[in-house]
Protein backbone atom coordinates (compact mmCIF):
# COMPACT_ATOMS: atom_id res chain seq x y z
CA UNK A 1 0.00 0.00 0.00
CA UNK A 2 1.32 3.41 -0.94
CA UNK A 3 2.50 5.34 2.13
CA UNK A 4 0.38 8.36 1.24
CA UNK A 5 -2.76 6.21 0.92
CA UNK A 6 -1.98 4.52 4.21
CA UNK A 7 -1.74 7.93 5.89
CA UNK A 8 -5.08 9.04 4.42
CA UNK A 9 -6.76 5.86 5.65
CA UNK A 10 -5.39 6.34 9.14
CA UNK A 11 -6.64 9.92 9.20
CA UNK A 12 -10.12 8.80 8.09
CA UNK A 13 -10.29 6.15 10.82
CA UNK A 14 -9.26 8.69 13.45
CA UNK A 15 -11.89 11.09 12.13
CA UNK A 16 -14.61 8.44 12.28
CA UNK A 17 -13.58 7.53 15.81
CA UNK A 18 -13.64 11.17 16.93
CA UNK A 19 -16.98 11.70 15.21
CA UNK A 20 -18.51 8.72 16.99
CA UNK A 21 -17.08 9.95 20.28
CA UNK A 22 -18.46 13.44 19.67
CA UNK A 23 -21.92 12.02 18.92
CA UNK A 24 -21.78 9.94 22.10
CA UNK A 25 -20.65 12.96 24.12
CA UNK A 26 -23.48 15.05 22.67
CA UNK A 27 -25.97 12.33 23.60
CA UNK A 28 -24.63 12.21 27.13
CA UNK A 29 -24.77 16.01 27.45
CA UNK A 30 -28.54 16.08 26.88
CA UNK A 31 -30.38 16.85 30.15
CA UNK A 32 -31.94 13.52 31.19
CA UNK A 33 -34.22 15.24 33.72
CA UNK A 34 -35.81 17.82 31.42
CA UNK A 35 -38.22 15.63 29.48
CA UNK A 36 -39.73 13.92 32.53
CA UNK A 37 -40.33 17.35 34.05
CA UNK A 38 -41.93 18.72 30.89
CA UNK A 39 -44.00 15.54 30.43
CA UNK A 40 -45.44 15.97 33.94
CA UNK A 41 -46.87 19.35 32.88
CA UNK A 42 -47.73 18.84 29.23
CA UNK A 43 -51.46 18.50 28.56
CA UNK A 44 -52.49 19.15 32.16
CA UNK A 45 -55.36 21.56 32.95
CA UNK A 46 -55.21 24.46 35.39
CA UNK A 47 -58.53 26.01 36.47
CA UNK A 48 -58.50 29.55 37.88
CA UNK A 49 -61.22 30.78 40.26
CA UNK A 50 -60.41 34.01 42.11
CA UNK A 51 -63.12 36.06 43.83
CA UNK A 52 -63.07 38.28 40.75
CA UNK A 53 -60.87 38.47 37.68
CA UNK A 54 -61.44 42.19 37.33
CA UNK A 55 -58.99 43.52 39.93
CA UNK A 56 -55.23 43.94 40.01
CA UNK A 57 -54.20 41.03 42.24
CA UNK A 58 -56.23 38.44 40.33
CA UNK A 59 -55.04 39.82 37.00
CA UNK A 60 -51.39 39.52 38.02
CA UNK A 61 -51.73 36.00 39.46
CA UNK A 62 -53.81 34.68 36.59
CA UNK A 63 -51.79 36.42 33.90
CA UNK A 64 -48.52 34.92 35.09
CA UNK A 65 -50.00 31.43 35.58
CA UNK A 66 -51.63 31.45 32.13
CA UNK A 67 -48.43 32.67 30.47
CA UNK A 68 -46.46 29.82 32.01
CA UNK A 69 -49.22 27.29 31.28
CA UNK A 70 -49.09 28.27 27.60
CA UNK A 71 -45.29 27.95 27.62
CA UNK A 72 -45.43 24.36 28.86
CA UNK A 73 -48.31 23.08 26.75
CA UNK A 74 -50.92 23.17 29.49
CA UNK A 75 -54.58 24.15 29.29
CA UNK A 76 -55.79 27.15 31.31
CA UNK A 77 -59.48 27.75 32.05
CA UNK A 78 -61.03 30.39 34.30
CA UNK A 79 -64.28 31.55 35.85
CA UNK A 80 -65.18 35.00 37.14
CA UNK A 81 -67.61 35.03 40.12
CA UNK A 82 -67.40 38.85 40.16
CA UNK A 83 -67.30 39.11 43.99
CA UNK A 84 -70.28 36.80 44.52
CA UNK A 85 -69.71 34.09 47.14
CA UNK A 86 -72.63 32.06 45.79
CA UNK A 87 -71.20 32.23 42.28
CA UNK A 88 -67.83 31.11 43.65
CA UNK A 89 -69.37 28.07 45.30
CA UNK A 90 -71.23 27.22 42.09
CA UNK A 91 -68.05 27.70 40.09
CA UNK A 92 -66.07 25.42 42.39
CA UNK A 93 -68.78 22.74 42.17
CA UNK A 94 -68.68 22.97 38.38
CA UNK A 95 -64.88 22.74 38.28
CA UNK A 96 -64.82 19.68 40.53
CA UNK A 97 -67.16 17.97 38.04
CA UNK A 98 -64.82 18.91 35.17
CA UNK A 99 -61.84 17.39 37.04
CA UNK A 100 -58.96 19.68 36.05
CA UNK A 101 -55.55 18.67 37.36
CA UNK A 102 -55.17 21.81 39.46
CA UNK A 103 -57.54 24.47 40.81
CA UNK A 104 -56.09 27.84 41.80
CA UNK A 105 -58.61 29.71 43.93
CA UNK A 106 -59.03 32.56 46.41
CA UNK A 107 -61.37 32.09 49.35
CA UNK A 108 -63.98 34.82 49.88
CA UNK A 109 -63.87 34.00 53.60
CA UNK A 110 -62.67 31.30 55.98
CA UNK A 111 -65.63 28.90 55.64
CA UNK A 112 -67.62 29.28 52.41
CA UNK A 113 -65.48 26.96 50.27
CA UNK A 114 -64.18 24.68 53.04
CA UNK A 115 -66.34 21.66 52.16
CA UNK A 116 -65.74 22.11 48.43
CA UNK A 117 -61.97 22.38 48.86
CA UNK A 118 -62.03 19.02 50.64
CA UNK A 119 -64.17 17.59 47.84
CA UNK A 120 -61.71 18.81 45.20
CA UNK A 121 -58.78 17.12 46.93
CA UNK A 122 -60.83 13.94 47.43
CA UNK A 123 -61.56 13.96 43.69
CA UNK A 124 -57.82 13.93 42.96
CA UNK A 125 -57.55 17.63 42.12
CA UNK A 126 -54.64 19.64 43.51
CA UNK A 127 -55.84 22.91 45.09
CA UNK A 128 -53.75 26.04 45.55
CA UNK A 129 -55.23 28.84 47.65
CA UNK A 130 -54.09 32.37 46.81
CA UNK A 131 -53.82 35.19 49.34
CA UNK A 132 -57.07 34.41 51.19
CA UNK A 133 -56.57 31.21 53.11
CA UNK A 134 -59.63 29.26 54.22
CA UNK A 135 -60.10 27.10 57.30
CA UNK A 136 -59.09 23.98 55.34
CA UNK A 137 -55.47 23.38 54.32
CA UNK A 138 -55.09 22.09 50.78
CA UNK A 139 -51.97 21.28 48.76
CA UNK A 140 -50.57 24.81 48.93
CA UNK A 141 -51.20 28.33 50.12
CA UNK A 142 -49.46 31.18 48.31
CA UNK A 143 -49.61 34.60 49.94
CA UNK A 144 -48.26 36.71 52.78
CA UNK A 145 -48.09 35.64 56.38
CA UNK A 146 -50.88 38.03 57.27
CA UNK A 147 -50.45 37.73 61.03
CA UNK A 148 -46.83 38.86 60.63
CA UNK A 149 -47.93 41.54 58.18
CA UNK A 150 -50.47 42.83 60.70
CA UNK A 151 -47.73 43.05 63.31
CA UNK A 152 -45.54 44.85 60.79
CA UNK A 153 -48.07 47.58 59.96
CA UNK A 154 -49.03 47.97 63.63
CA UNK A 155 -45.39 48.47 64.60
CA UNK A 156 -45.14 51.13 61.91
CA UNK A 157 -48.14 52.79 63.55
CA UNK A 158 -46.43 52.59 66.97
CA UNK A 159 -43.50 54.59 65.58
CA UNK A 160 -45.79 57.20 64.05
CA UNK A 161 -48.43 57.53 66.78
CA UNK A 162 -47.25 55.65 69.85
CA UNK A 163 -45.44 56.43 73.05
CA UNK A 164 -43.04 59.34 72.80
CA UNK A 165 -44.82 60.98 69.84
CA UNK A 166 -46.50 64.35 70.20
CA UNK A 167 -49.84 63.06 68.93
CA UNK A 168 -53.29 62.09 70.16
CA UNK A 169 -52.21 58.41 69.83
CA UNK A 170 -55.62 57.78 68.24
CA UNK A 171 -55.77 55.28 65.40
CA UNK A 172 -58.44 53.50 63.39
CA UNK A 173 -58.56 50.24 61.43
CA UNK A 174 -60.55 49.73 58.23
CA UNK A 175 -61.12 45.99 57.86
CA UNK A 176 -62.22 44.14 54.73
CA UNK A 177 -64.63 41.24 55.03
CA UNK A 178 -64.25 40.41 58.73
CA UNK A 179 -63.97 36.65 58.07
CA UNK A 180 -61.79 37.05 54.96
CA UNK A 181 -58.27 35.72 55.47
CA UNK A 182 -56.52 38.98 54.50
CA UNK A 183 -58.51 40.91 57.08
CA UNK A 184 -59.03 38.30 59.79
CA UNK A 185 -55.41 37.25 60.17
CA UNK A 186 -54.02 40.73 59.65
CA UNK A 187 -56.22 42.12 62.44
CA UNK A 188 -54.99 39.31 64.71
CA UNK A 189 -51.44 40.54 64.17
CA UNK A 190 -52.43 44.16 64.72
CA UNK A 191 -54.17 43.30 68.00
CA UNK A 192 -51.04 41.57 69.31
CA UNK A 193 -49.06 44.77 68.88
CA UNK A 194 -51.83 46.98 70.29
CA UNK A 195 -51.93 44.81 73.41
CA UNK A 196 -48.23 45.51 73.90
CA UNK A 197 -48.65 49.24 73.29
CA UNK A 198 -51.68 50.37 75.32
CA UNK A 199 -50.93 54.04 74.72
CA UNK A 200 -52.36 53.61 71.21
CA UNK A 201 -56.08 54.37 71.33
CA UNK A 202 -58.15 52.38 68.85
CA UNK A 203 -61.16 54.62 68.19
CA UNK A 204 -62.65 52.57 65.32
CA UNK A 205 -62.30 49.12 63.76
CA UNK A 206 -65.00 48.59 61.12
CA UNK A 207 -65.48 46.40 58.07
CA UNK A 208 -65.68 47.93 54.59
CA UNK A 209 -66.16 44.53 52.87
CA UNK A 210 -63.49 45.31 50.21
CA UNK A 211 -65.63 48.24 49.06
CA UNK A 212 -63.81 51.57 48.59
CA UNK A 213 -67.09 53.49 48.91
CA UNK A 214 -67.79 51.94 52.31
CA UNK A 215 -64.20 52.58 53.39
CA UNK A 216 -64.59 56.23 52.50
CA UNK A 217 -67.85 56.59 54.44
CA UNK A 218 -66.38 54.87 57.51
CA UNK A 219 -63.29 57.08 57.51
CA UNK A 220 -65.27 60.29 56.92
CA UNK A 221 -67.28 59.56 60.07
CA UNK A 222 -64.20 58.62 62.10
CA UNK A 223 -62.45 61.86 61.12
CA UNK A 224 -65.51 63.93 61.97
CA UNK A 225 -65.65 62.35 65.40
CA UNK A 226 -61.88 62.41 65.88
CA UNK A 227 -60.38 65.42 64.10
CA UNK A 228 -57.10 64.76 65.96
CA UNK A 229 -56.81 61.20 64.60
CA UNK A 230 -53.15 60.25 64.26
CA UNK A 231 -53.22 57.21 62.03
CA UNK A 232 -55.23 54.77 59.91
CA UNK A 233 -54.54 51.17 58.92
CA UNK A 234 -56.51 49.85 55.95
CA UNK A 235 -56.02 46.12 55.39
CA UNK A 236 -56.02 46.28 51.56
CA UNK A 237 -54.91 49.00 49.17
CA UNK A 238 -57.84 48.39 46.81
CA UNK A 239 -60.43 49.58 49.31
CA UNK A 240 -57.88 52.01 50.80
CA UNK A 241 -58.49 54.22 47.79
CA UNK A 242 -61.76 55.21 49.49
CA UNK A 243 -60.10 55.64 52.87
CA UNK A 244 -57.52 57.90 51.27
CA UNK A 245 -60.21 59.95 49.53
CA UNK A 246 -61.83 60.64 52.92
CA UNK A 247 -58.49 61.73 54.39
CA UNK A 248 -57.88 64.09 51.47
CA UNK A 249 -61.41 65.50 51.66
CA UNK A 250 -60.95 66.24 55.36
CA UNK A 251 -57.76 68.19 54.61
CA UNK A 252 -55.67 65.62 56.48
CA UNK A 253 -53.38 64.41 53.69
CA UNK A 254 -49.88 64.18 55.12
CA UNK A 255 -51.21 64.86 58.62
CA UNK A 256 -52.78 61.44 59.26
CA UNK A 257 -50.29 58.57 59.04
CA UNK A 258 -51.94 56.18 56.59
CA UNK A 259 -50.56 52.68 55.99
CA UNK A 260 -52.00 49.85 53.92
CA UNK A 261 -50.86 46.73 52.08
CA UNK A 262 -51.32 45.15 48.67
CA UNK A 263 -49.75 43.51 45.64
CA UNK A 264 -47.95 46.54 44.24
CA UNK A 265 -50.16 47.70 41.37
CA UNK A 266 -49.39 51.03 39.69
CA UNK A 267 -52.32 52.74 41.44
CA UNK A 268 -50.52 52.13 44.73
CA UNK A 269 -47.35 53.84 43.53
CA UNK A 270 -49.49 56.72 42.23
CA UNK A 271 -51.07 57.23 45.66
CA UNK A 272 -47.67 57.10 47.33
CA UNK A 273 -46.40 59.72 44.90
CA UNK A 274 -49.47 61.86 45.56
CA UNK A 275 -48.85 61.69 49.31
CA UNK A 276 -52.17 59.94 50.01
CA UNK A 277 -50.57 56.73 51.29
CA UNK A 278 -47.81 57.25 53.86
CA UNK A 279 -46.50 53.70 53.41
CA UNK A 280 -47.55 50.44 51.77
CA UNK A 281 -46.44 46.90 52.58
CA UNK A 282 -46.08 45.38 49.13
CA UNK A 283 -46.36 41.59 48.82
CA UNK A 284 -45.72 41.49 45.05
CA UNK A 285 -48.68 40.00 43.19
CA UNK A 286 -46.58 39.20 40.12
CA UNK A 287 -44.14 37.23 42.28
CA UNK A 288 -47.09 35.41 43.84
CA UNK A 289 -48.20 34.32 40.36
CA UNK A 290 -44.73 32.93 39.73
CA UNK A 291 -44.78 31.14 43.10
CA UNK A 292 -48.19 29.66 42.35
CA UNK A 293 -46.93 28.21 39.08
CA UNK A 294 -43.85 26.88 40.87
CA UNK A 295 -46.17 25.12 43.32
CA UNK A 296 -48.19 23.69 40.42
CA UNK A 297 -45.04 22.44 38.70
CA UNK A 298 -43.71 20.84 41.89
CA UNK A 299 -47.01 19.13 42.72
CA UNK A 300 -47.41 17.67 39.25
CA UNK A 301 -43.81 16.47 39.04
CA UNK A 302 -43.93 14.70 42.41
CA UNK A 303 -47.02 12.80 41.26
CA UNK A 304 -48.19 12.88 44.88
CA UNK A 305 -51.85 12.23 45.58
CA UNK A 306 -53.87 15.45 45.80
CA UNK A 307 -54.03 16.80 49.33
CA UNK A 308 -51.13 14.75 50.68
CA UNK A 309 -48.44 17.43 50.35
CA UNK A 310 -49.54 20.48 52.32
CA UNK A 311 -47.30 23.52 52.41
CA UNK A 312 -47.33 27.30 52.83
CA UNK A 313 -45.41 29.57 50.44
CA UNK A 314 -45.26 32.89 52.28
CA UNK A 315 -44.66 35.90 50.04
CA UNK A 316 -41.84 38.29 50.91
CA UNK A 317 -42.93 41.82 51.77
CA UNK A 318 -41.34 45.18 51.06
CA UNK A 319 -42.26 48.50 52.64
CA UNK A 320 -42.76 51.23 50.06
CA UNK A 321 -42.80 54.95 50.75
CA UNK A 322 -42.73 57.82 48.29
CA UNK A 323 -38.91 57.85 48.28
CA UNK A 324 -38.80 54.19 47.14
CA UNK A 325 -41.08 54.68 44.14
CA UNK A 326 -39.24 54.57 40.82
CA UNK A 327 -40.20 53.63 37.28
CA UNK A 328 -41.10 49.95 37.34
CA UNK A 329 -41.53 49.72 41.12
CA UNK A 330 -45.20 48.85 40.64
CA UNK A 331 -46.79 46.69 37.95
CA UNK A 332 -49.36 47.61 35.31
CA UNK A 333 -52.42 45.35 35.77
CA UNK A 334 -53.56 45.89 32.17
CA UNK A 335 -50.50 43.99 30.92
CA UNK A 336 -51.59 40.90 32.87
CA UNK A 337 -55.28 41.38 32.12
CA UNK A 338 -54.44 41.06 28.42
CA UNK A 339 -52.76 37.71 29.07
CA UNK A 340 -56.04 36.40 30.51
CA UNK A 341 -58.08 37.16 27.39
Amino acid sequence: MHPTFRKLMATAVIGMTLGAGSAQAQKEMNDPFREPALAALRGKTIAYLPISIGFDLAQAWGGVIKQEADRYGMKFISQDPNWSTDAMAQGMTSLIAQKPDVIVTQNPDLQSLARLLKQANAAGIHVIQMNMQGSVQTDAFVGPDFIALGQQVANMMVKACGKGTNTSHKISIVQGVVTGGVSYYQVQGIKKVLAENPELKLVSSQAADWDATKARAITETVLQQNPDLCGVIDVWDGQAAGTGAAIVQAGKKGKVYFVTSGGGAQSTCDRLNDGIFSAVVNYDAVGMGRDAFTAISALLQTKAKAGTLKFQLYSPTRVLTKSEVKDGTCFDPTVYAKLLR
